[in-house]
């Protein structure tokens, strides 16, 4: 599933060369302008990487109308340019096409990062068409998507000059969590959740609609959602959980599924997830709160937040604790689990920040 195109601005979004134009910069492909709105209705984010000035990149949003989660200009390679606009948005090679006119630039590309999808533009104007543009769920925070990125980007760029601490800043941005029993109307948001996200997911795999609804209506089972706002925008439903508590009420609860998307980072979202999850077991008599956890490379940022949050991992069947998991000698190590994540819910239970609410009832 290709969750990001970049693309090059000479001759492929632009009909022209900016920097040969002189005072009248060319206009928008008009072909390739068709095809990239159709990508972002879809949900798949905008990005550019060219050997140009930034203006260039000011004039093709301007001349676009669309919302590029981030621009490379300058004159170093386009791997490199491509590297960065992945680091920066928290995506993997194989998440990732990029659309060039240049052969040359193309074939740089495609040896630097091989797992990216390298498309002239003949290809890209045929793209919307294949499996891999066409996402199998999209709801209306997914269609959104590309707006999201770029309030990111100016809630970045508004931390960075703000003076206090993390805290300080979330407060001052008027930070909102809601933390609630989940709805039917929350499930396909959910489901889409499950296939998209791969940094923050217990599971590593989709869960169907169906299958939500019947754990929504099931003794012994709960959905919970999580909603981030702020005064850059609002984000919508960011994760959420599913748990399950043991056999005839007794025993520790299981959360058998825990997603987030990967814009609530840095945000207290996970934090508050998990010491609402925490509080919520407590409250239910359990005392302890066990969450499995497929390990990879790609989800190291869950752990991390697991691991802050009080859970100690226990080694699963056939490894020894302190024995090396995959992801930390591989760049594509697969998972081999699940670890088991637990936590005592005797004694102080984690604080949730001061900006999260927890429900007792849906929105």
């Amino acid at each position: 599933m290709i969750k990001c195109v970049v693309w090059d601005i000479d001759n492929t979004l632009l009909a022209g060369t900016y920097l040969e134009s002189g005072d009248q910069p060319p206009p928008a492909d008009p072909e390739l302008l068709s095809v990239a709105r159709t990508l972002d209705e879809r949900g798949i984010v905008l990005a550019l990487a060219s050997r140009n000035p930034p203006s260039a990149a000011e004039h093709v949003a301007a001349v676009t109308g669309l919302p590029f989660a981030a621009a490379e200009c300058g004159w170093g390679r386009k791997s490199d340019a491509v590297r960065r606009i992945m680091d920066d948005l928290g995506l993997a090679a194989d998440a990732v096409a990029f659309v060039d006119d240049d052969l040359m630039e193309r074939a740089e590309v495609a040896a630097g990062l091989p797992g990216v999808l390298v498309l002239s533009p003949e290809d890209a104007a045929e793209a919307p068409a294949w499996p891999d543009f066409r996402p199998a769920v999209l709801t209306a925070e997914g269609r959104r998507r590309g707006e999201m990125y770029a309030q990111r980007r100016r809630r970045e760029d508004a931390a960075r000059a703000y003076g206090g601490s993390r805290d300080d800043f979330l407060r001052n941005v008027g930070t909102a969590v809601t933390i609630s029993p989940a709805l039917p109307a929350d499930l396909p948001r959910l489901h889409e959740l499950s296939l998209r996200t791969h940094q923050f997911n217990t599971a590593l795999e989709p869960v169907s609609e169906a299958a939500l609804a019947r754990l929504l209506g099931s003794a012994g089972h709960g959905v919970t959602v999580v909603r981030l706002r702020d005064e850059f925008g609002d984000d919508g439903l960011v994760g959420g959980a599913v748990t399950e508590d043991g056999a005839g009420g007794a025993g520790p609860r299981r959360v058998t599924l825990l997603v987030m998307s990967c814009r609530a980072l840095g945000r207290g979202v996970l934090e508050a997830l998990l010491a609402a999850l925490c509080r919520q077991a407590a409250d239910g008599g359990a005392a302890e709160l066990l969450i499995p956890c497929l390990v990879t490379d790609r989800n190291v940022p869950l752990r991390l937040a697991l691991a802050a949050a009080g859970f100690r991992a226990e080694a699963p069947p056939g490894r020894r604790p302190g024995d090396s998991g995959p992801g930390e000698g591989g760049a594509r190590a697969g998972p081999a689990g699940p670890v088991l994540f637990a936590r005592r819910l005797t004694g102080p239970l984690p604080g949730l920040p001061g900006w999260a609410t927890v429900a007792a009832d849906a929105p």
